[in-house]
C-alpha cells in the first residue's frame, strides 16, 4: 500500500498479466497485486503509467479476491484520450495504481429476486456480483438483461452462456436492436470468435429500455442499472413508468 501520510488516500499497486483486445473499441485487462478492499458491485479509482496524473473511476468485473485478483471491462470514450490509452497500448508488465473504492451496487442474498440490467461496460459489476452471489449457499434467483447495439456488441457472451449453464440460478437474457452486424469489420471481433453462445432464437430485438419495460412492473425485486448515461436514463425511466417502484431500483452510468 502507498502513501506518505495518514491524511493520504490508501492506494494500492497491481500488475497488468493480461490485455485482451476483444473489439475495436474494447479491452479486458487482467491484474494480480495487493488486495484492494472493495465490495462487489463498487468501482474503483485506476492510474495506468500512460497516463499517471489522470484518475479513472472502473468497476471490478471480479469479487474481492484476497490472492489480488483484479478484471477490469474498458471501452473506449469518444474523445476520451485516457480510455483509448488503456484499450490500445496496456501491456503485461504495467503498474496500476488502485484505490478509493466508492459506492456501486448492493444484493442482499437473504433477500427478493434480482433483476440486472446491463449495456456494454456496465457488465462488469453486474458480473462481479453474480459471482460474489456464487459464494452464497442459496443466492435468489437472478435474471440478468445484456444488452448491445449489435450482436457483436455482446462481448461477454461467451463467458454468459457457459456461466448461465453452471448457475442454475442465473438467467441470462442477451438483447440488441439490429439483428444484424454492421458491415464494417471489427478485426478484433474476428480474432476473438469463438463457437460458444447463445443461438439467434435466444436473442431478444429492440433497446434494453424497450425490453425490459415490456416485462412490466417489477414489483418485488432488487433492480440494478448501469450502462452509458443515455442507456441508464431511458431505462430507469420506463421501469418508473410501468410501475416498478423507485426505491426498488439502484442505477450508476457509467
Amino acid at each position: 500500500m502507498l502513501g506518505n501520510g495518514s491524511h493520504e488516500a490508501p492506494e494500492w499497486t497491481s500488475t497488468v498479466v493480461g490485455h485482451h483486445r476483444l473489439r475495436h473499441d474494447l479491452a479486458v485487462i487482467r491484474l494480480i497485486g495487493e488486495f484492494v478492499p472493495f465490495a462487489a458491485g463498487q468501482s474503483v479509482e485506476v492510474r495506468v503509467p500512460q497516463h499517471p496524473d489522470v484518475r479513472r473511476r472502473l468497476s471490478p468485473a471480479l469479487p474481492p479476491s484476497l490472492d489480488g485478483k483484479l478484471e477490469f471491462h474498458v471501452r473506449t470514450v469518444p474523445g476520451g484520450w485516457c480510455s483509448g490509452a488503456i484499450v490500445a497500448d496496456t501491456q503485461p508488465g504495467d503498474e496500476w495504481r488502485i484505490g478509493a473504492p466508492l459506492g456501486g451496487f448492493w444484493v442482499d442474498p437473504d433477500g427478493a429476486e434480482v433483476v440486472m440490467i446491463a449495456g456494454g461496460t456496465g457488465l462488469a459489476p453486474m458480473r462481479a456480483q453474480i459471482l460474489d452471489l456464487a459464494r452464497k449457499p442459496e443466492p435468489p434467483r437472478t435474471y440478468l438483461f445484456v444488452g448491445g447495439r449489435y450482436p457483436r456488441d455482446l462481448y461477454a457472451e461467451d463467458m454468459l452462456y457457459l456461466l448461465a449453464g453452471e448457475l442454475p440460478w442465473l438467467t441470462v437474457i442477451p438483447v440488441v436492436e439490429s439483428p444484424e452486424d454492421p458491415d464494417w469489420a471489427d478485426e478484433w471481433y474476428e480474432q476473438s470468435r469463438v463457437d460458444i453462445g447463445f443461438p439467434p432464437d435466444d436473442l431478444l430485438y429492440g433497446t434494453l429500455a424497450d425490453v425490459v419495460g415490456s416485462h412490466g412492473a417489477f414489483l418485488n425485486h432488487q433492480v440494478l442499472v448501469c450502462g452509458s448515461p443515455a442507456m441508464v436514463q431511458t431505462t430507469v425511466e420506463r421501469l418508473l413508468e410501468t410501475g416498478t417502484p423507485a426505491e426498488l431500483i439502484q442505477f450508476e452510468g457509467l
